[in-house]
């Protein structure tokens, strides 16, 4: 019988505490086809899934003890149904959290939002977003740390919701990332063309194409790949937004092409710094929440993460921050140095980005150049998170036993599951192939329709709180919690006044004057969702489940004692093991 042993908190220990203490044990994770014997009284104890028993071995250097039988009760009674590789450690989680989904959004959909409503707008909506992004992520959050699976809250739609609102959902969420993964190509022919040249004939497509390709080996691999690869361009990306911060200060003080202070100048220039009014204001909440979209997909990759019980509260704790520091102080410094009448910031053919341009103002094409390539590298880091999480939601529409189980569930030596890569890779490339009605004209459609599937997918987060802690609350576990929304009930039901509210008036601008263009690429995505919500009900007739008939056992994970003193070990560390700790987590 062949055994494969993982080691998962050694490192940990290795690095942060020099060596393991007599309490709490180190775990060991052994994976075994199922064994008909019983399970041996000193050596093991087992957590059987549907096809592989999880044999967990605890050792403790003075004495060997075992955990409490509680515990292992406990663990028996969760039944956990995905068979994902656990290797993402608390370093990549960290890190993709923190700046893996920037991408597309702020780099160049800042810059369209600044010529529809300028600075004052622009900085106003971003704030607002960044609100919701928050209430949601922190109603998420309690969810996620209860139960932490891949499908995150497309799977809990379902099991707190109904079978064809979790249909819906997973069809959304799913389409829309294999849709970003299609708007990051578009994007990359619109960074690429800075360079653009009569000399130059290179075409972009091609690169475009290229990246395609790159981006299905990074996740048919073993998951560790897409980890590695996240963490050093999220690395990237937030040095590259300090240094923005930076350069945005020096052109603001005088040290631009103008020779000039330009402090609030471009907040009264012309119709600043409130442009089109209430109309501008409103269409940049489609762009806004493109642009902050992806956030929520960062629990997909609690199913593979390590420790999920400790590392997901910490990611949903540096949201309030990562959002104030990357997408606020971004707008605001962007409004502040760039007018927003500034030539090619967006147009159909051409798209600038606003940190390329505020580096250009330093009087350096090359500080020009050196931005543009971060944003290529940034491009490319959202188009492969896009497709990790947008297979993985295909994957629980298998698992789900929605659409083809036995053949989208399958999964390689890595535990990778490679049929909804693949998929949702090609789906992504079918729509990037659209992309010869013009690059600029196609991002502005994917830019829209993935806007409003993230704002879709905010208000089914906070339908989903609702009813889950109401099901909690009527069969009395709402102690069972580990992490709690403390926004609750007033976060949930906020959001799901104030994103119906946006998600119908930001089309304002389609109807004065009319555009039929316009009209559907804003609401074209809430037709698809009804539509799929009512093929699905009429077919099932299916009810929401009753608050008191939802599962809370079913993919529950359930921390062992050991897990528990290993936890709190780490958590009562101080001084200098702490900060050893705490760069292992995060940084290296």
């Amino acid at each position: 019988m062949s055994i494969r042993r993982q080691r998962r908190f050694d490192p940990l220990w290795r690095f942060a505490v020099g060596s393991p203490p007599a309490s709490p044990p180190v775990l060991q994770m052994h994976s075994r086809t199922p064994d008909p014997a019983p399970l041996g009284k000193h050596e093991s104890s087992s957590v059987k899934t549907n096809d592989q028993v999880v044999e967990v071995v605890a050792v403790t250097p003075s004495t060997g003890s075992w955990p409490t039988p509680g515990a292992e009760s406990d663990a028996r009674d969760a039944h956990i149904r995905e068979k994902l590789n656990r290797s993402l450690t608390p370093r990549h989680i960290s890190m993709i959290a923190i700046a893996g989904v920037i991408g597309t959004g702020l780099y160049l959909g800042t810059g369209r939002s600044l010529v529809i409503g300028g600075p004052g707008a622009l900085i106003i909506n971003y704030s607002l977003i960044g609100f919701v992004v928050y209430l949601t992520m922190l109603a998420l959050g309690e969810m996620s740390t209860f139960m932490p699976i891949s499908g995150s809250f497309c799977s809990y739609a379902k099991k707190f919701g109904s079978d064809s609102f979790g249909f819906t959902l997973m069809c959304n969420y799913w389409f829309n990332d294999a849709t970003s993964v299609a708007s990051d190509l578009t994007a990359l022919q619109l960074v690429l063309d800075y360079w653009n040249s009569p000399q130059n004939h290179f075409p972009f497509y091609a690169a475009s194409l290229i990246v395609w390709g790159v981006l299905l080996i990074l996740n048919v691999v073993h998951v560790r790949v897409y980890g590695e690869t996240e963490y050093w361009l999220a690395l990237l990306k937030i040095i590259a937004i300090v240094i923005f911060f930076i350069v945005s200060i020096v052109v603001n003080a005088g040290h631009n092409d103008q020779h000039e202070y330009i402090g609030f100048k471009w907040w009264g220039y012309r119709d600043a710094p409130f442009v089109n009014g209430f109309k501008g204001f409103a269409s940049i909440f489609v762009t806004s929440s493109f642009a902050f979209g992806g956030t929520e997909s960062i629990t997909l990759t609690a199913g593979e993460a390590q420790n999920p019980i400790r590392n997901t509260p910490k990611v949903i704790r540096t949201v309030f921050w990562r959002i104030l520091i990357f997408y606020v102080f971004t707008a605001f410094f962007i409004g502040m140095n760039v007018p927003y009448t500034y030539p090619h910031l967006s147009e159909k053919t051409v798209v600038t980005s606003p940190f390329t341009i505020v580096f250009q103002m330093v009087g350096s094409k090359a500080a020009g150049s050196f931005m543009n390539a971060v944003i290529l590298t940034s491009v490319i880091s959202a188009g492969n998170h896009a497709l990790f999480a947008g297979s993985r939601v295909l994957y629980n529409l298998g698992l789900e036993g929605y659409v083809f189980p036995s053949l989208i569930t399958r999964t390689n030596r890595h535990q990778v599951p490679y049929v909804a890569v693949i998929l949702t890779w090609a789906v992504g490339g079918l729509c990037f192939g659209s992309s010869f009605i013009g690059a600029g004209t196609l991002w502005t459609w994917l830019q829209n329709i993935v806007g409003v599937s993230n704002q879709i997918a905010w208000l089914s987060i906070a339908v989903i709180s609702i009813r889950f802690r109401q099901g909690l609350e009527k069969q009395g576990r709402t102690h069972e919690l580990l992490f709690k929304n403390w926004t609750y009930p007033y976060g949930p039901y906020f959001l799901v006044v104030f994103v119906s509210f946006i998600i119908l008036v930001q089309g304002w601008s389609a109807f004065a004057p009319w555009s039929t263009s316009s009209f559907f690429s804003y609401y074209l995505e809430l037709f698809v969702f009804g539509f799929l919500w009512i093929c699905w009900w009429v077919w099932k007739r299916d009810p929401f489940i009753k608050t008191e008939d939802m599962d809370f056992t079913t993919d529950r994970y359930v921390m062992s004692e050991d897990e528990k003193l290993l936890n709190e070990h780490l958590d009562s560390l101080k001084g200098w093991p702490k900060a050893r700790l705490w760069v292992s987590e995060n940084l290296f």
